[in-house]
């Protein structure tokens, strides 16, 4: 059975990736395969956020009409 992935899983396991490939410690296949997965996991957290965004971005109006929500500083 597949565990579904979230964006806080992802970014979890992109942080330990990270810190493994920093240490400098990995041989070189492992760290190919560390960065080929962290790239997976940057590009799922970064199409979630994309899409988080979008939603946030528009709102339902009374008249069921999508209105564009922004935020201003």
């Amino acid at each position: 059975m597949e565990k579904k992935m979230t964006f806080e899983g992802s970014l979890g396991e992109l942080e330990s990736i990270v810190k493994k490939l920093e240490t400098g410690d990995v041989e070189l296949d492992k760290a190919m395969e560390y960065f080929k997965k962290g790239v997976e996991l940057s590009k799922f957290c970064h199409d979630k956020l994309a899409a988080t965004e979008e939603s946030v971005n528009k709102i339902l109006a009374e008249n069921g009409d999508l209105m564009k929500f922004v935020i201003k500083s």
